[in-house]
């Protein structure tokens, strides 16, 4: 799954896609069609849009930004290219129109805990991936706190999905994804990277999104867009762990080491 972020802030390709223009930020979709389409040669399976940053520290933005932000994007990829798209969202109002525009996954960091976003997903045929954050991205990484990380995101996630099962027919179409940096500390990121394997107790694909991530930059030391080799390792682990959908970054370095290790795995 390759990261397309059109937004001015997001902690490493934020600002990427602009149109130089800084007030207000503009996405230039012509450079969105440049990456995706190296995406595509490198291998991609999926591309994943977001519109609003969910970094530590980051503020909501409007509905309409976000529309405006995503939508003409996703338009313009489905037109030109034969890829599969993500919605990078917790918005129901965005959610519905991404659908209607052709996307084929809804990626929730809130785990379609908005008012809606339930029933947005139920009426549609989408898949849907639902991830564990600890608060909200403005918050969540003050101080942290778990008995046991690994139990407590089990949990949650076990419940999430309990509540999209008692409104109709969903399970067949989920995802999880246990939220790497969103309210964990670097200790509680690496728990559960190390415990992955667990969560496929839950029966369903694991996403994993560790690309460049603080728990990278806190071991190697180094800015977001020089963290490919730690990314790799850890991605690496990951696979080796039980994940099956990789959110990345480096699509091509991501994809070199996946089919390294399906070759080691299948031999």
């Amino acid at each position: 799954m390759g990261v397309i972020n059109v937004t001015p802030d997001s902690f490493s390709d934020g600002g990427d896609f602009s149109k130089n223009t800084t007030n207000p930020y503009e996405v230039d979709i012509s450079k969105v069609l440049h990456r995706v389409e190296s995406y595509v040669k490198d291998g991609v399976s999926i591309v994943d849009i977001g519109g609003e940053s969910t970094r530590p520290g980051a503020t909501s933005v409007a509905v309409d930004i976000e529309l405006h932000r995503t939508i003409p994007v996703i338009q313009a990829v489905k037109k030109n290219l034969d890829i599969p798209l993500s919605i990078d969202t917790s918005s129901p109002i965005v959610m519905a129109e991404a659908i209607s525009a052709g996307v084929d996954i809804i990626n929730d960091v809130r785990a379609l805990s908005a008012p809606g976003a339930i029933d947005v997903a139920l009426k549609s045929n989408v898949a849907v991936c639902l991830m564990h954050m600890k608060g909200e991205p403005r918050t969540m990484q003050k101080t942290p706190q778990y008995s046991n990380v690994v139990s407590e995101v089990t949990e949650f996630l076990r419940e999430r999905i309990a509540a999209c099962k008692r409104v109709g027919d969903i399970e067949n179409r989920l995802l999880v994804d246990p939220g790497f940096g969103f309210g964990k500390t670097v200790s509680h990121n690496y728990q559960l990277l190390k415990s992955l394997s667990s969560f496929q107790d839950l029966g369903l694909p694991l996403l994993v999104g560790i690309s460049r991530k603080s728990m990278i930059g806190a071991v190697v030391n180094r800015p977001a867009k020089e963290r490919i080799y730690g990314t790799i390792a850890a991605t690496t682990l990951a696979i080796s762990n039980g994940a099956s959908v990789i959110r990345t970054h480096d699509v091509a370095a991501t994809m070199d080491a996946i089919r390294v290790h399906c070759t080691y795995r299948n031999v």
